[in-house]
């Protein structure tokens, strides 16, 4: 591993003055210093550079060249590939916002770069960090539900008209286009984390309604079903993304019991888990069931001031880790690309209603050689002929109401000349 740092805090430069200032704000509790920021928003830009003191950068390649042995990629969802790839050919250790890649070949390109850099690369997946999930993950290591057989992973966030307007400003935005399999990791890192297993093959099924998005300019489906059958023969039922329900759930069932992260109307009401066997199966010290809030492993003072229930200070904590021993995180580039690739190929299947996609073996050169060319993608950047449509009910046109309200929300957080946005 290259560029190890051990006696001196780790120099990070942030690509996203959106998202992207969660990292920014928690690096010092990491052990990483500040250096520099970097977006084409230049007034949010100017405005967030002077209140960190740290220098500002709209141009990616410029602030390539700042003294930094880190990037923060908080930049839109199908451009952390081309960046990433920028960062490292530059000696740049990375850390990228979900999703690794938006098209397979990225996936290729970027385990390749990885490699060959010999730098950290880690995908910033937070879910699996809260602390029910790290609890369970601790208990299934300990073999309280034997080997798992079965879980669920459900990550489901649904917004008002003008939220979803506010996050996505333009017609071409990516949340716009996005498909529901495709942002998956919420639901299926957490369960990967805690068993240890990986997705073999995956089949999709879209659920398209009109209704939800009537007042906005997203043209894709709003939720999505995905089963994983895992590499010890498990099955992973996986969904989201923005249908009424609000959803942040995981259940796991094993050959000796079960655990779950209790159900709650409120999004992190609850950091309550339930385990529970059954009365003939039960072994010597065990009770049928029992609910608890399990304690924070360690950190938990650093941990319960950060956002998304904790999450984002352990994805700080385990890249600086990874910097300063040398040795990949375990949401690494293979697991990262991995479970990018399993949005991709589930939409895929939902196009087909439902028909089984293998997933590629990513740490294999031999097999990620057969997708190196393969930049099947829905984005509105890469149409053209053979492309996908992020929906299964054919190309949708946002309505003359929803174009109204978009101009009027997209002009009142600062956008101009909305005409061009619409």
């Amino acid at each position: 591993m290259k560029n190890i740092i051990k006696d001196r805090p780790i120099k990070v430069g942030v690509v996203g003055v959106g998202r992207g200032m969660t990292f920014a704000r928690g690096a010092s509790s990491a052990g990483m210093e500040l250096v520099a920021l970097c977006d084409i928003w230049e007034e949010k830009l100017k405005k967030v550079g002077e209140e960190l003191n740290v220098p500002t950068y709209t141009e990616y390649d410029k602030f390539l060249e700042h003294d930094m042995d880190a990037v923060v990629l908080a930049n839109f969802f199908n451009e952390h590939a081309p960046f990433a790839l920028k960062a490292l050919e530059a000696g740049k250790h990375v850390i990228s916002e979900t999703s690794c890649n938006a098209t397979i070949a990225d996936g290729v390109a970027l385990c390749r770069a990885v490699e060959k850099s010999g730098l950290v690369y880690m995908l910033a997946e937070n879910y699996p960090y809260m602390k029910f999930n790290q609890e369970m993950r601790k208990l299934y290591r300990q073999g309280e539900i034997g080997e798992v057989t079965y879980a669920d992973g459900e990550y489901n966030h649904p917004m008002d008209a003008r939220s979803r307007l506010r996050i996505s400003p333009g017609k071409n935005h990516w949340r716009n286009h996005i498909p529901p399999t495709y942002y998956n990791t919420h639901a299926l890192a957490p369960l990967m984390y805690i068993t240890d297993t990986m997705p073999k093959k995956v089949n999709g099924l879209s659920i398209a309604c009109r209704e939800i998005d009537k007042e906005t300019m997203r043209v894709r489906d709003p939720g999505g079903v995905i089963l994983c059958r895992m590499d010890n023969g498990a099955v992973f039922r996986l969904f989201g993304l923005s249908l009424p329900g609000h959803s942040t759930w995981y259940r796991l069932h094993g050959s000796k019991g079960a655990m779950e992260r209790i159900r709650s109307s409120a999004h992190y009401a609850s950091d309550k888990i339930r385990i529970w066997h059954e009365e003939w199966d039960l072994e010597p010290g065990k009770v049928i069931e029992k609910e608890y809030i399990p304690e924070w492993p360690e950190h938990g003072e650093l941990a319960q001031k950060a956002g998304h229930g904790g999450g984002d200070f352990w994805t700080n904590f385990y890249f600086a880790e990874a910097i300063r021993t040398g040795q990949q995180p375990y949401l690494d580039v293979y697991r990262g690309v991995t479970m990018s690739t399993v949005g991709i190929l589930a939409w895929k299947s939902a196009l087909q209603d439902g028909v089984p996609f293998d997933v590629p073996d990513f740490t294999s050169e031999c097999e990620r050689k057969k997708y190196e060319n393969d930049k099947w993608s829905p984005f509105p950047e890469d149409a053209g002929p053979g492309q996908p449509l992020p929906s299964i009910l054919g190309k949708i046109e946002p309505s003359e109401e929803a174009k109204k309200l978009a101009k009027e929300v997209w002009s009142g957080i600062g956008y101009k000349d909305v005409d061009n946005l619409v």
